[in-house]
């Protein structure tokens, strides 16, 4: 699988995330400002509510316009058969009788993507899950989870 038209889809799906926000931004300012929305009395703040909810949908599109950048920036190494989980990496991860696919990125963990018919789902090194693929290599088994619902995983693979 090639990890550039991963890239590529994540900042696809990213793309379309931000229009989306960016809309809903504008709307919730409009709602904001518009005439309707001025206090009738001191306990009616629906056009304050509605300016928190466009300053939050505001931020949340800067996150994705950063994130878009770091992985148009994103020069994704060739991993070893040997080498260590690392950002770039496309991670081949097997539990149980399921095989999952993550992509270690700087940025947009939990973004979800499809490309050769495989979901591939964005881990940063900072999730829980990412900070157990850190710096281990394929055959590498480990459990994640607590207690009783604690599985193990093997890492199949790293591109």
């Amino acid at each position: 699988m090639n990890k550039r038209l991963v890239i590529e889809a994540i900042i696809a799906r990213l793309g379309d995330d931000l229009e989306i926000l960016c809309k809903a931004a504008r709307a919730s300012h409009a709602e904001a400002t518009h005439e309707s929305s001025k206090a009738e009395n001191k306990y009616d703040t629906r056009g304050l509510e509605a300016s928190y909810l466009a300053d939050g949908q505001v931020r949340q599109a800067e996150e994705t316009e950063l994130t878009i950048v770091q992985f148009q920036r994103l020069s994704p190494p060739n991993f070893k058969p040997t080498d260590p989980v690392d950002i770039g990496a496309l991670v081949e991860v097997k539990c149980k009788n399921s095989t999952s696919f993550y992509f270690i990125g700087p940025r947009g963990g939990g973004v979800e993507v499809e490309v050769d018919g495989k979901d591939i789902v964005v881990l940063t090194p900072h999730a829980p899950l990412g900070k157990m693929l850190i710096g281990r290599q394929p055959g590498a088994r480990f459990k994640f989870g607590t207690g009783a619902k604690a599985v193990e995983y093997s890492i199949v693979s790293i591109r």
